[in-house]
């Protein structure tokens, strides 16, 4: 278990954000059938998996968990797990668009309202000009329109299926019709296409380095203080508990 830190009886391995994008990289250049499913673990999710036993599942399942949390990179240091950084959705979403770029892979990008999902498509393709853009979805659909949309993402194969549906729904999403999708890489981001459209400003460099992201966020959209409140506590029921042997 060298490689990896237990935090709250999920094991995050020790994995960079350059070894992440190298891990899918691979993941999208083999020659299989089935999807790999990369999550971003947050201490929401974390959090949520202690009750939730599918979303506890699927987080086991999963092709690659990730640290998408300074606490969780925190609270591993402090227990002796060292993860070496965390590895945001958005900073991994904007690393694939980047090699994506260069390599010509395809996307599908799922989620947010009509407007930011296409204002995202469009400043993708004016900044990442050489990938492939095969489709697109806002994420408010029926039930009637979610399966002609899986069907479509099956028909289109995407190297890259993303998914902006918030966690852990979209994750659970993912899961659902992961034998389906024919994609070959799936990742949820949360409210990244929100960034990428300019619905949301990004957060300053200045704020990341001082891993006061959750700060600057909170300031700029005070109604997440809500969910803002769990991360106290999952701080203190971290640091207590006890990881099975």
């Amino acid at each position: 278990m060298d490689n990896y830190a237990s935090i709250m009886g999920i094991s995050f391995p020790k994995i960079t954000l350059d070894r992440t994008v190298e891990v899918l990289s691979e993941a999208i250049q083999q020659d299989h059938s089935d999807l790999f499913h990369v999550i971003t673990v947050n201490p929401e999710i974390t959090m949520a998996c202690q009750n939730d036993n599918q979303l506890r599942s699927i987080v086991n399942e999963a092709g690659l968990i990730t640290a998408d949390g300074i606490g969780i990179v925190m609270i591993s240091r402090f227990k002796g797990g060292n993860l070496p950084e965390r590895v945001t959705g958005y900073d991994t979403l904007l690393r694939l668009l980047d090699s994506g770029n260069r390599e010509k892979w395809s996307f599908y990008f799922l989620g947010a309202d009509a407007v930011t999902n296409e204002k995202a498509c469009e400043a993708i393709r004016a900044k990442y000009p050489n990938l492939i853009i095969s489709g697109r979805h806002h994420g408010f659909f029926t039930m009637d329109e979610e399966i002609d949309i899986v069907n479509e993402i099956h028909s289109l194969k995407p190297d890259v299926l993303v998914v902006a549906l918030g966690a852990p729904y979209a994750e659970k999403w993912i899961h659902k019709y992961k034998s389906k999708l024919n994609a070959k890489v799936a990742i949820g981001v949360g409210g990244s296409l929100d960034v990428i459209a300019g619905k949301v400003k990004e957060t300053p460099d200045r704020w990341k380095k001082f891993n006061v992201e959750w700060l600057y966020r909170l300031i700029q959209q005070p109604a997440r203080w809500r969910r803002q409140l769990i991360l106290p506590r999952f701080a203190i029921r971290a640091l207590f508990y006890r990881e099975r042997k």
